[in-house]
């Protein structure tokens, strides 16, 4: 391999310097680009769709289990998938089923993340013993919802909205290369309608939205958050000089 030169600790940090110019720039971009996702029209869905659960029937709007929001990931797992029906697509399992963490970080965000497969329920539930995946939700297709929304094969996401009269609305997709940056809380926040709800985000006025780090907290502690542990976290955080929207939007 023709490798980069070694250079002194000087070298090195300039050049790392110099990088991180175009990193930062590139957060600030992503940052934006995730601006205009909340701003993008919404579409609504009419019809009806309905899927098979491990507890029997559900439908598109029980599958956001109370939550404002919903991700849905097409996960292609199906007769005629290599390894069927001991195996999932190898993408979907390396990129998505194995980098999504624990979900009670989106949820406390109003958010939920389920797949969606071809397979049934008795296949889904033996991949999701061997693979360790029990914590994410994962429903049976059973009418055309993936040809409907851009995923008829392989893979994408797609997110969706839910308003007070319990009418959904599809807010964005993606699908292809655009699935290898999700997998974390924060990614899969940016492609929802109220993204990260933090104040300093571009977002519409209206949006819900509170000081960032305040809301964070250990995966199993949601439902008892420590007040005084969330003031002295958003202290720290303050003196440190992470809250500005400079130092948020930073690299």
């Amino acid at each position: 391999m023709n490798m980069p030169p070694v250079v002194s600790p000087e070298e090195w940090t300039a050049a790392r310097e110099e990088l991180l110019v175009k990193e930062k720039e590139l957060t600030r971009a992503r940052d934006a680009l995730a601006a205009e996702r909340r701003r993008m029209p919404r579409m609504a869905v009419d019809r009806v769709y309905a899927f098979d659960g491990p507890d029997g029937p559900l439908s598109l709007l029980d599958m956001f289990e109370g939550r404002r929001q919903l991700i849905v990931y097409r996960f292609f797992y199906e007769p005629g998938v290599v390894g069927w029906p001991d195996a999932g697509c190898r993408g979907c399992s390396m990129i998505t089923g194995d980098e999504t963490g624990n979900l009670a970080h989106l949820n406390a965000r109003d958010t939920t993340l389920a797949f969606v497969s071809r397979a049934p329920q008795p296949d889904i539930a033996r991949l999701k013993e061997r693979m360790g995946w029990q914590h994410i939700p994962w429903y049976t297709l059973t009418d055309d919802f993936d040809a409907d929304f851009g995923v008829d094969e392989w893979h994408g996401f797609n997110a969706f909205y839910r308003d007070d009269d319990r009418r959904v609305y599809r807010t964005y997709f993606v699908n292809g290369r655009g699935d290898e940056a999700l997998g974390g809380t924060f990614a899969y926040l940016d492609i929802t309608a109220l993204g990260r709800q933090e104040e300093w985000e571009d977002s519409p006025e209206g949006y819900p939205q509170t000081p960032p780090y305040t809301w964070w907290n250990i995966h199993d502690e949601y439902d008892a958050p420590d007040p005084a542990a969330m003031a002295e976290q958003l202290g720290r955080a303050r003196d440190a000089g992470h809250v500005v929207p400079e130092a948020a939007q930073g690299a």
